[in-house]
C-alpha cells in the first residue's frame, strides 16, 4: 500500500475490505451493490418523472429520497473502490472534512425527509379532502428544502468541531470519515463534545421520529375505523413500504450515534456503517418498487414498452 507516503496531515482509510482472499469478494459485492443502488434510484427518479400517474406529492418526495440516496452512497463508496484498485488508502485532511460534512448533511436530510413523508401519508389517509391544499406543490418544495436545510445545519455545526481536535497518534480510520471513527483518533478530551453531539443526534432523530410515530398512530386509528377491507388493505400497503425504510435507516443510526461508545466495537461499527451507508440506498428503491403497486405497475409497463420498441 502507498499509504506510508501520505502527508502527516492525511488519514488512512482502512475501508471495509480487510485482507486475505475474502477482500476480492467483498470488493465485488460492494461494487455490485453500488451499481445497483445508482441504477435503481435513477430508474425510480426517471419513472416518477415519466409516468403522469406518479405525479403526486408522495412520489415527488420519493424521487427526492432517491436523489439523496444516490448522493449519499456516492459520497463514500467510489473513494473506497478507487483506493482498493489503486492500492492507496489515504485521504487528505480537507478530503476527510468534506466527506464528513457531506455524509452528515445527506444523513440529516434523509432523516427529516423520511419523517415528513409520514406526514404526507397521514394527510392522504386521515384528511383526504384537504390533501390537495395541505400537500400542495409549494408545501412539497418546502418539505424538500426544509430537509436539506436541517441536514446542512447538522453538517455545518458538527464538522468544524470534529475536525478541530488535535490528532497526534494513529491516523488510521476504520472505514470512512464519520464522527465516531474520527473522534477515536483525537488526543484531546472529547467528552463534552460527544455529549453535545449526542444531544444533537437525539434531536435529529427524535424530531422526525416523533412525526413518524404521531402520523402513524393517527393512521392506524383511521384505518381501524374503516369499514372497507379493501380500503384497509390499500392503506396498509401504502404505508408499509415507508415504515420498513424508516425502521431500517433509523435503527442503524440509533446504534451508531445514540448507543454509548463503550458498547461499540470496530467490527460492529463497520457492519452498521456498511448497512446504512451502502445497503440502505440500494434497498430503499427496491422496497418501494416491490411493495408499491403503482410503482411496480408503472415499471412493468415501461419495461414492456421498452422491449416492444427494442424489437
Amino acid at each position: 500500500m502507498a499509504a506510508g507516503n501520505a502527508s502527516c496531515t492525511d488519514f488512512t482509510l482502512r475501508g471495509l475490505f480487510g485482507a486475505g482472499p475474502a477482500a476480492g469478494l467483498v470488493f465485488a459485492v460492494i461494487s455490485v451493490i453500488f451499481l445497483t443502488a445508482l441504477t435503481a434510484n435513477a430508474a425510480m427518479i426517471l419513472l416518477i418523472r415519466a409516468v403522469a400517474r406518479l405525479h403526486t406529492p408522495m412520489y415527488f418526495l420519493l424521487s427526492h429520497l432517491s436523489l439523496i440516496d444516490m448522493l449519499y452512497i456516492s459520497t463514500i463508496v467510489p473513494k473506497m473502490l478507487a483506493d482498493r484498485l489503486r492500492g492507496r488508502s489515504s485521504i487528505s485532511f480537507a478530503g476527510c472534512a468534506a466527506q464528513h460534512f457531506l455524509y452528515l448533511t445527506l444523513v440529516g436530510a434523509e432523516f427529516f425527509l423520511l419523517g415528513l413523508m409520514a406526514y404526507d401519508r397521514y394527510v392522504a389517509i386521515c384528511r383526504p379532502l384537504r390533501y390537495p391544499l395541505l400537500m400542495s406543490r409549494r408545501v412539497c418544495w418546502l418539505i424538500v428544502a426544509g430537509s436539506w436545510l436541517g441536514g446542512s445545519l447538522d453538517g455545518f455545526l458538527l464538522t468544524p468541531i470534529t475536525m478541530s481536535f488535535p490528532f497526534c497518534g494513529s491516523r488510521d480510520i476504520d472505514h470512512f470519515c464519520e464522527a465516531p471513527a474520527v473522534l477515536r483518533l483525537a488526543c484531546a478530551d472529547t467528552a463534552l463534545y460527544e455529549t453535545v453531539m449526542y444531544a444533537c443526534c437525539v434531536l435529529m432523530l427524535l424530531t422526525p421520529s416523533s412525526v413518524v410515530v404521531a402520523s402513524y398512530a393517527r393512521i392506524l386509528a383511521a384505518v381501524h375505523r374503516m369499514s372497507s377491507a379493501e380500503g384497509r388493505r390499500k392503506a396498509f400497503a401504502t404505508c408499509s413500504s415507508h415504515m420498513l425504510v424508516v425502521a431500517l435507516f433509523y435503527g442503524a443510526a440509533v446504534y451508531t450515534y445514540m448507543v454509548p461508545h463503550a458498547y461499540h466495537t470496530p467490527e460492529q461499527d463497520k457492519v452498521f456503517s456498511a448497512f446504512y451507508t451502502i445497503l440502505t440506498p440500494m434497498l430503499n428503491p427496491l422496497i418501494y418498487s416491490l411493495r408499491n403497486r403503482d410503482v411496480a405497475g408503472a415499471l412493468r409497463r415501461a419495461l414492456r414498452r421498452g422491449s416492444r420498441e427494442a424489437f
